[in-house]
């Protein structure tokens, strides 16, 4: 059904308005997306050549990887432990024993062939951390977090309010159409237009994982309470192990009953991600298209006996997911080439939006409106 005057009018205005507010965040969210798209290359280039090698036949033990973590770090414990999948890398997290706050945590890299820390710059410093703290939270922690995840509900106002206001376009116009006949302000719009409609898919996939993201401590408080409260309650009312069990002998047990599985990562006892009786190893897939898809397998930390093996809620996956596909990590270059050339052309939207806006003409809504109905649906410049 078409839409008359009065509700082009509506639309149009969600438009304008839940553009003019998100547009300096979403500038900020481009701009500083685009070199985060290429961190691990960045990153790369500035590390030692030898940890850019490829995988070893047979990497160290990983209670070795452990004792390299710690070494230098006397009262600490590791939270969080990730081999890397292409280098020969291992990425440990580790805190003191009396503070597993994420702001006392630090992260060591071991060298997977010799068990021993690479000398790397202090992870949290550099112009890398500060655009990616200022990206995901506006240097203001879960507050700014949860600000950009509304942010990102308004941005998905805006872009369907303009599908809405670009659907007359399509009734006298081909698709993707600039008219370079028309005054400047014409074929700005209309590069607005189709830029932005050219874009919508990406944009929405984008911003969508973006305010997924946002979400993670609150995701991941669902799944404590939930998913990982059934897990430990065979465990209510005992004492946490003092003592863990060989990190090599948890790994053998998941192995055994799931032999085709990757591990990605592993969260020790008392971390976020599992309980204060378990590590959980999360399994990846093999292929391209499941290793971002985590299955969580929880092992006994006293005894090394595998206790559960479970998809990961909806929710969970989903967290995961946002990650790399927020930042195109999916396809290895080509696909991160592909992402930063459609970030700069939101940026094109942006700042064809923002011309509009700025440039605005004097005349009433109302009479670019009857213009727009005695057009048969071809909307002229708006305000």
């Amino acid at each position: 059904m078409a839409l008359t005057p009065t509700g082009i009018r509506r639309w149009y205005l969600v438009h304008k308005w839940t553009s003019i507010v998100n547009t300096v965040f979403l500038l900020m969210f481009a701009l500083t997306g685009l070199p985060l798209i290429f961190s691990e290359e960045i990153n790369d280039a500035g590390s030692a050549p030898e940890t850019v090698q490829t995988l070893p036949a047979a990497p160290v033990p990983m209670d070795l990887v452990i004792a390299g973590a710690l070494a230098g770090h006397p009262g600490a414990r590791v939270m969080y432990l990730t081999p890397d999948r292409d280098k020969p890398i291992v990425y440990v997290t580790i805190s003191p024993r009396d503070n597993p706050a994420e702001s006392a945590m630090t992260f060591v890299q071991i060298d997977a062939r010799t068990g021993k820390p690479i000398a790397t710059k202090p992870t949290g410093e550099g112009v890398m951390s500060f655009l990616l703290e200022l990206h995901s939270s506006l240097l203001l922690g879960l507050p700014g977090e949860l600000f950009l995840g509304a942010i990102g509900l308004v941005f998905f106002a805006s872009v369907l309010s303009g599908v809405v206001v670009y659907a007359p376009f399509m009734r006298r116009l081909r698709f993707g159409t600039v008219r370079k006949d028309r005054n400047a302000r014409v074929k700005w719009l209309d590069t607005h237009n189709m830029v932005g409609i050219v874009t919508l898919g990406w944009v929405s996939v984008v911003a969508l994982s973006g305010v997924i993201l946002t979400l993670s401590t609150p995701i991941t408080g669902i799944w404590q309470l939930s998913e990982l409260a059934e897990m430990s309650a065979p465990y209510k009312g005992t004492r946490p192990p003092e003592h863990l069990v060989s990190l090599d002998k948890a790994i053998a047990s998941v192995k055994a009953a799931v032999p085709n599985a990757v591990v990605s990562f592993i969260a020790f006892p008392g971390s976020a991600y599992s309980t204060q009786h378990h590590y959980m190893i999360a399994l990846a897939g093999s292929s391209p298209a499941t290793e971002r898809v985590i299955h969580p397998a929880m092992v006994d930390a006293q005894t090394g006996k595998l206790t559960d093996v479970r998809d990961a809620p909806w929710y969970m996956k989903a967290l995961f997911l946002s990650g790399p596909l927020h930042f195109g990590d999916y396809g290895g270059l080509p696909l991160k080439i592909i992402w930063a050339l459609l970030d700069l052309t939101l940026i094109v939207v942006l700042v064809t939006g923002l011309y509009l806006w700025l440039g605005r003409r004097g005349a009433p809504i109302e009479r670019r409106l009857e213009r727009i109905n005695q057009a048969h649906g071809v909307l002229e410049p708006a305000e």
